[in-house]
């Protein structure tokens, strides 16, 4: 939280910018931290907590143009990300949204910086701004419509005349993926912004990354309609395809014999989690609440912020 904080008031921009904080029950020191730090910093109930709610709160708030979101956990670069996110979504008066790429953090896992790169290189390697330009395809095509809406508040910037018309919805998982495919169906376009990137990832382990990925499943077969996976045997294929990649792609890091067999059987378990939560979650409405409550990552985070 301190580096966040620092990188944030760091910032290099022409203009004037306000930074507020929202703490929803943390227990280890933050909100005296931002508020050492001169920073406004608002305190609401675990249980008041939601990730498009708290969010519009906070947008409430401030007073700003434009509106720019950042995680605890998310860490800006350099000093000139704030003003090359604004200025991304100012580049053209359809842009309701701006985002920027995540970096792994230094000594991440070799899986996951190889993921993130390859992830947001597909975005493209300079300032672009995309809209929806044919319907038929968006109706038809689920990958292009993913491609369209994709979107990421751990690191983006909104149009706050767009966000007063279009607030973040008030779901359970993904709200910045469901408020783009909002704005991109309203007309609007979405900017991407190599330049403004954060260091932000996480090496779960195979109960989290299980959690993490049933909650993304849930959210895009009930926000969206996708089908992440739908059979167990495509999940099980799935897991192999994927240890097979992290094997590939550890061997050309140079990994070797033992080291190498070790780590690739860790990775099979990572990779067998992440497609059986997909599986799990995809089928979530078929299950008990009590289990979905305990496969839940964002539920258990929500009932350790209560207790």
């Amino acid at each position: 939280m301190a580096q966040v904080l620092d990188a944030v008031l760091a910032q290099q921009a022409p203009w004037p910018f306000e930074v507020l904080v929202v703490d929803s029950g943390s227990s280890d020191g933050s909100v005296a931290l931002a508020q050492g730090k001169g920073v406004r910093t608002l305190s609401i109930a675990p249980a008041d907590f939601g990730h498009g709610r708290t969010r519009n709160y906070l947008a409430s708030l401030s007073s700003g143009e434009f509106l720019v979101f950042i995680t605890q956990d998310a860490r800006p670069a350099d000093a000139h990300w704030l003003r090359r996110l604004v200025e991304g979504c100012d580049s053209a008066p359809d842009v309701a949204g701006a985002f920027g790429p995540h970096r792994a953090h230094p000594g991440a896992r070799l899986v996951t910086q190889r993921e993130l790169a390859e992830h947001f290189a597909g975005f493209g390697g300079e300032l672009s701004r995309v809209r929806m330009e044919d319907a038929d395809r968006f109706e038809r095509e689920p990958g292009y419509r993913q491609w369209l809406h994709f979107f990421s508040n751990n690191n983006s910037c909104l149009r706050r005349t767009v966000w007063e018309k279009l607030p973040f919805p008030d779901v359970m998982f993904a709200e910045d993926q469901t408020w783009m495919l909002a704005a991109i169906k309203a007309g609007h376009a979405k900017a991407f912004v190599p330049e403004a990137a954060v260091y932000h990832s996480h090496d779960f382990g195979v109960w989290e990354t299980l959690q993490r990925n049933f909650d993304e499943a849930s959210s895009f077969q009930r926000d969206f309609g996708y089908r992440v996976q739908p059979s167990l045997a495509r999940a099980l294929a799935s897991s192999v395809l994927l240890a097979r990649r992290d094997a590939r792609w550890m061997r050309q890091a140079g990994d070797r014999g033992a080291s190498w067999l070790k780590h690739c059987v860790y990775m099979g378990g990572i990779e067998l989690a992440r497609t059986l939560g997909q599986f799990l979650g995809t089928r979530h409405r078929q299950l008990p609440l009590w289990l979905v409550g305990v496969i839940s990552r964002d539920q258990s985070l929500q009932r350790g912020r209560a207790a």
